[in-house]
């Protein structure tokens, strides 16, 4: 019986022992893993630590600074009176003669705009001019004593660009918001499709906004401020690119409108089974919708449907950029125009002459 007794004890025993360590492993490890997990998260931090000194981000805060403090005070607030309201938005100084740039839609229907200046100053501007087709308007004021920020050129941006939008959204003056360009040559973002494109980007654009500039790296104007999608900023916004407004400006400035050719046509985008329908190759031609009575190419024998294949020897596809040779023509130039017209026998290739005319101010 002792043994018996002996073997008794020895299996509470093994019993005991393999308990023990069920119950105590799972805890063992739990600890073990902790303070691993623990190690490597303080490896981390100080591997974060150590590369973040070696960036040396103060220096990007400093550059974000610097643009602010250098287009800053080329900003201005812009508002406008109108029946019982009030409009506001935003323009851009870009001459010490005292000349601003800002949109068409902020001021109008008005001669005159009161505006602030970043240093405190109010007065009034006159509008000189303004271009609706690229949304751009110009305003002369006398305070004196501006500092103009610099033209940029806007072709040179690459889409992942970081650029800043400055302004007034909501009347808050001296906001600075920043994000990069999303996109290029976005176009019938307004429904027009003559002339206009527009630059997209993510910075934070809102009501007010409107007509200030888009700098770049660099603290050049390389855009103005001008649409966003729905009441208040979602993440998409656009801007007039550079390349328009400033052409735009000059004109203003030294006209008080923008002389353009003008051919008299509604240009559109060949659909896809009317290119097969003629035998057209993918982005070959551009549709010509409705031609205008009295106009240069009702004159030369254009007719509704015709699909002009080349504008003076270059060939066109995007009824936008058909519209900027157009618009950039000399006015009085003759100029060869190739198109394709069905007819009774099938379809025919015409060569037309066509005499550009000074598009209508109202158009």
């Amino acid at each position: 019986m002792p043994d018996e007794d002996g073997l008794r004890l020895r299996r509470l025993l093994w019993v005991f022992t393999i308990l023990t360590i069920v119950l105590v492993t799972p805890s063992v490890v739990g600890r073990v893993e902790y303070a691993l997990t623990y190690a490597r998260e303080r490896a981390r931090l100080q591997a974060a630590k150590e590369n973040l000194q070696d960036f040396e981000l103060d220096q990007v805060s400093h550059a974000f600074r610097m643009i602010a403090q250098l287009v800053g005070p080329s900003v201005v607030n812009v508002r406008t009176a109108r029946g019982p309201g009030e409009g506001q938005g935003s323009g851009v100084i870009v001459d010490p003669a005292d000349y601003i740039v800002t949109n068409n839609h902020v001021v109008e229907g008005v001669d005159t705009a009161e505006i602030q200046l970043s240093d405190g100053r109010r007065g009034s501007a006159s509008v000189i001019g303004v271009d609706p087709l690229t949304d751009i308007a110009v305003l002369k004021t006398e305070l004196g004593d501006l500092v103009a920020a610099e033209w940029g050129d806007s072709t040179q941006l690459q889409v992942g660009d970081i650029v800043w939008a400055l302004g007034s959204p909501f009347g808050l003056q001296k906001s600075i918001t920043f994000g990069i360009l999303s996109a290029k040559e976005r176009r019938g973002i307004t429904g027009s499709r003559v002339i206009q494109e527009f630059l997209q980007t993510d910075a934070a654009v809102n009501p007010g906004n409107s007509g200030g500039p888009l700098v770049n790296y660099e603290g050049k104007v390389v855009g103005i401020n001008t649409a966003i999608i729905g009441p208040s900023y979602q993440g998409i916004s656009f801007a007039v690119p550079s390349e328009l407004a400033k052409g735009s400006y000059e004109q203003l400035r030294e006209h008080g409108y923008v002389l353009r050719g003008f051919l008299g046509i509604g240009p559109e985008e060949v659909p896809e089974g009317v290119a097969r329908e003629l035998g057209l190759d993918a982005n070959e031609g551009v549709l010509v919708v409705s031609v205008q009575p009295n106009s240069p190419a009702s004159d030369a024998g254009m007719r509704p449907f015709d699909v002009i294949l080349a504008w003076n020897g270059e060939k066109f596809s995007d009824p936008t950029l058909l519209s900027r040779a157009i618009a950039a023509t000399p006015i009085g130039t003759e100029v060869p125009v190739e198109i394709l017209r069905r007819t009774r026998r099938g379809m025919e290739a015409l060569d037309l002459k066509v005499k550009v005319a000074a598009r209508p101010r109202n158009r």
